[in-house]
């Protein structure tokens, strides 16, 4: 395999396989200059083949404007996804901000790739692994900390408000200031980078090397050209790539644990100290998983019905693996203040914003079920913790 970079793209890079070149065309995700590059090297190379890092979810999600009005919130809520969307809306509106400033479409680069090849009659090949599988592998990489760290970044960067220069983005597509941020990056979630960079690295250097024609043109973020280029003659296990990872054991004994633990107290309880005991333990578990949940609750600013039905069912369903108050919570919020088709349609706009984005019903029914969950939580914890204590 040749390797080389002599073409009139600074961010172009060819490799030389045994049956076809390929051609890597590192981009900015939100930049104008990386659109025009897509354009200059699909005039120089005259591909056969576009491959562009794209899978074929996040593609319908870039060419459907509509999208967003076609969301089912109360499905969301029941396949218990209010985190995973609100994780993916982050991620967008970090991309979003960025796209408004320099006044470019985020991922214009990709589909001015898909553009090409239409226009051309080049073939299209959507190079990127499903984001649904990606999502999951990463979740199920991180600790419970890391968890919690990552949910905070993505959070921040939905309040993103610093100003970002065009210089700035394009300085992304130099290799030595990109792995400096990737280094950084790996430091807090070494994990995220092996699944977010590495796996995909694997994942689209198969999909480039085994996709028809001589000449084939990748249009790919910066991140990846270097990995790409190192597998690109290599055998990979896609298989291994594309299924989920198996569910750890410790949530399900965790799920199970406490009510038993919770239950054997109360009768450890009131066998050595009588019922008087494990009523004060009742009242302590419903009080407190109850004011945690709807504490919660109410930092969404939802409804009142909202926040009762989140006191109610918060001590119910802790003891409950097959429930969550934050199902119950959300669907209460979503009944109660039905989202209309305006703020589907509103909703990119209102993740540009914190007040935006607090006020929108679409947030904050998923808001709602994330926040009574983790008030759900901390109350489970307090209460079997004080629970814990007053028994023995």
């Amino acid at each position: 395999m040749d390797n080389d970079k002599k073409n009139n793209l600074e961010n172009l890079t060819h490799v030389k396989l045994k049956n076809k070149d390929v051609y890597l065309l590192g981009t900015a995700h939100v930049s104008k200059q990386s659109v025009e590059d897509v354009q200059a090297a699909v005039a120089e190379i005259e591909p056969d083949t576009i491959c562009v890092e794209l899978c074929p979810s996040r593609y319908q999600v870039l060419v459907k404007q509509d999208a967003w009005q076609k969301m089912d919130i109360y499905q969301v809520i029941k396949d218990n996804k209010a985190l995973f969307l609100l994780a993916q809306l982050g991620l967008s509106t970090f991309y979003r901000r960025i796209g408004e400033k320099l006044g470019v479409k985020p991922g214009a680069e990709m589909l001015e790739g898909v553009k090409q090849a239409e226009d051309t009659g080049a073939r299209l090949v959507l190079a990127d692994r499903d984001v649904n599988t990606t999502l999951k592998r990463i979740w199920s990489s991180l600790s419970f900390w890391s968890k919690f760290k990552l949910l905070t970044h993505l959070f921040m960067s939905m309040m993103f408000q610093g100003d970002i220069k065009k210089e700035d983005i394009e300085k992304l597509k130099s290799k030595d200031q990109l792995q400096l941020v990737m280094d950084e990056f790996s430091k807090s979630f070494p994990q995220i980078q092996k699944t977010l960079v590495d796996e995909r690295d694997q994942f689209l250097a198969h999909k480039i090397s085994t996709s028809s024609g001589e000449k084939v043109l990748a249009v790919v973020g910066a991140a990846h050209v270097p990995g790409i280029s190192k597998y690109l003659d290599r055998d990979i296990d896609i298989a291994s790539l594309t299924t989920s990872p198996p569910k750890p054991i410790w949530p399900v004994v965790v799920k199970w644990g406490i009510p038993i633990l919770i239950l054997i107290l109360l009768v450890a309880g009131f066998m050595t100290q009588g019922g008087a005991h494990s009523v004060r333990s009742i009242y302590i578990w419903v009080l407190v998983n109850g004011i945690f949940s709807a504490l919660g609750v109410s930092l969404a600013l939802a409804h009142p019905l909202t926040i009762m039905s989140a006191f109610v069912a918060a001590p119910i369903t802790s003891l409950n693996p097959t429930m969550a108050a934050g199902w119950i919570a959300g669907l209460v919020q979503a009944w109660v203040k039905k989202p209309i088709v305006a703020d589907l349609e509103n909703l990119p706009q209102a993740l540009t914003t914190l007040k935006g984005f607090w006020l929108n019903p679409i947030c904050r029914i998923l808001l709602v079920v994330v926040l009574a969950n983790l008030g759900s939580s901390l109350g489970t914890f307090v209460a079997g913790t004080w629970i814990v204590t007053r028994t023995f």
